[in-house]
């Protein structure tokens, strides 16, 4: 089954990449926060003081 992709679609595509894109940023920081994921969470200003090693 072929789909067919024309310019309308490309056009589409293009207007809604920037859309994509932000909400796929805010999920993936949204997905740091949730689980607390120590690598990443580290280098955001603030929350990731919790993470400051005790010497």
């Amino acid at each position: 089954m072929r789909i067919p992709l024309g310019r309308k679609q490309a056009e589409q595509a293009a207007q809604w990449a920037s859309s994509a894109a932000g909400y796929g940023a805010a999920a993936a920081l949204v997905g740091c926060y949730l689980t607390d994921w120590k690598v990443i969470v580290s280098y955001i200003p603030f929350y990731g003081g919790k993470f400051d090693k005790k010497d």
